[in-house]
This record gives structure tokens, sequence and C-alpha cells, in this order.
């Protein structure tokens, strides 16, 4: 068997005919590793994922190196791969975040919002509506610049501390971030609570609060083995951004519960059985994921790069 042959494409009604990957793996899949990763790995690895087809790449985030060091390399990594034609979004908390990453070019930015008090206070150290206040003038002036702005949205469906988050408490941060210019939103299931159900509630509570599908990502983690029935239902609703880690890495240094992200090749496999288009080549994925899981020095988790590089040994060759 070949990643040519299977899955069969077998369309399901009403579902995107495309969907773009938001691919996280090089900044939420790295942040939270032990071990320092060399700028110089993270610059190929960037490199092998755009040469696998995916045309978002999240690269880095322009943190104080104190609370996030894995990513303390930000200016030293961005201009090694800013030349490559795709996109390359990072993350900014702050103005000063998004002055260093104007100065080297950066035309796709992200601010981080948290959905909860408690997440709020632990990883921005202010309470929810101070958090927004911070964004509210990076937003606008990343819009001046002529930026595109994502709003990252955590513990959209569950809280480590507070427990079940209510749907109108996460609608009412992401139209705040509609309000200041935000041109897409992410939805976290930073602890990989969600289930389908949910997902859809959230969802059309968002459209009947004006906040449009077309607008809306999905960010799911895989803690209890929902992200692809989370993924399919948000595909139901009308959602065609998805955010994916490849090898499936990644967690979030700030809430200890929290595991990998969705595989982008797990993602890959099952929007291939439905015939939905992603412009990924799924055998290049799969061998960029087994470069990097022998630099981290650990198997990749992803069921899909598992399964197909125990069938095809000749796989790692490509490295």
């Amino acid at each position: 068997m070949t990643t040519q042959q299977l899955p069969m494409a077998v369309p399901a009604p009403n579902l995107p005919a495309r969907v773009r990957i938001h691919e996280v793996g090089a900044r939420d899949g790295l942040q939270n590793e032990k071990a320092t990763v060399p700028t110089e790995v993270k610059s190929e690895f960037i490199r092998r994922l755009a040469g696998a087809g995916l045309t978002t790449i999240e690269a880095t985030s322009f943190v104080h190196p104190k609370w996030v060091p894995q990513l303390a390399d930000a200016e030293q990594l961005f201009p090694l791969v800013s030349e490559l034609p795709v996109d390359l979004p990072v993350l900014v908390p702050n103005d000063r975040g998004l002055e260093r990453a104007l100065a080297l070019g950066a035309t796709r930015v992200a601010v981080f919002a948290s959905a909860t008090e408690s997440f709020a206070k632990a990883n921005l150290n202010r309470t929810l509506d101070e958090s927004l206040a911070v964004f509210e003038p990076v937003v606008a002036r990343a819009k001046d610049e002529g930026a595109h702005v994502r709003g990252y949205v955590s513990m959209c469906f569950g809280d480590p501390w507070e427990g079940p988050v209510p749907v109108h408490q996460v609608v009412r941060v992401c139209t705040a971030l509609r309000d200041m210019g935000c041109d897409e939103l992410s939805l976290g299931d930073t602890i990989g609570v969600a289930t389908p159900g949910h997902v859809l509630a959230l969802l059309s509570a968002l459209n009947e609060q004006g906040v449009p599908t077309d607008v809306i990502g999905v960010h799911f983690h895989d803690t209890y083995g929902q992200a692809l029935a989370n993924t399919y239902a948000a595909l139901q609703h009308g959602v065609s951004t998805v955010d994916a880690s490849a090898g499936g890495l990644g967690g979030c240094p700030f809430a200890k519960s929290a595991t990998g992200n969705l595989a982008t090749e797990d993602l890959v496999w099952m929007l291939r059985g439905l015939g939905i288009d992603t412009g990924v080549d799924l055998d290049r994925l799969i061998a960029t994921s087994l470069w990097m899981a022998d630099r981290l020095g650990r198997p990749s988790p992803s069921r899909t790069v598992r399964a197909l590089s125990h069938e095809d040994p000749e796989s790692r060759k490509e490295q």
C-alpha cells in the first residue's frame, strides 16, 4: 500500500471542497519542548513543511524569552524563512512584540486571548478585560500597517481551573476581537475537552451574533481522542480553516493538561478520504515529521505517521 492508493475518496454531503490547513508545528508544536531546538533545525522544518504543500505555516512568537524560552530566537529565525512563497504568521503578545515582528517584515500576525479569567491570568498575567484592552491598540496598529490579524481564543470549550466555559462567554471574547478588527478567529480547545455537539453550538452562537463562518478557524487538541470528530463537526458547519501540527507536536506551557495538537497527517488522511482538497503531499509531510521526530529523539504521536512509516520503511530514506 502507498499513500497514493488509500484512503479511497468517498465524498460526504455538505462539506467544503477545499480546506486551508493552518500549520502550527513550528510554533505551537515546538514551544513546549524541554530541550532547545536549534534555529537551523526550526528553519529547515519550516522549509520542509512548505515543500510538502502547506501554504500557511505559523513560524514563531515574538513573546518575551522569559515566558517561552523555546521561541527566544524569533529575530534570528524569521529572516531565514521570510522569502518562502507561503504565509508565515507570527504571534505578538503586545505592542513591543508587534514592533519586533513588523521590523522583520512580518505581514501576518496573531494575538492570543482567553475565554476565561483563570487562563488570562496564567497566560497573560491580566484579567480577561485587561488583556483585551492591551490587544486593541496592537490590532489597530497592525491593521494600519496593512497586516492580516488573527485572533486566537484559548479555553473555548473548557478550562482546567474553571471547568465548563459558557458559550456566551466565548462569544463575547470573539466578538470583541472582531470589533477590534481581527480578520480571522481561531477557536482553541486548549485542553482537548470539546465534543461535536459543543462545537456546533458555539459555531451557531457565533453566527447568531454576526460572526460569519468564513472568518472562523478551529484549533483542536487530541487529549481525549476527539480532535478529528470535532473537526468533522466544524466542516459540516462550513468551517474551512483547520489548525494542525505536523507529527502531532505540541501542548501549552501554561496548561499542563493540554496534550498534543491534532496531527496534520491525521487531518490530511481524513480530508483525502472525504475528497476534500488540501494541496498537501502526504508522503512529503510524513517524511518531514519523521525527520523532526529524529531531531527530537522520540517517535511521532501521529497515528498516520506511525502507520505509514511502519508499512513503508523506505520513507525514512527520503530524509
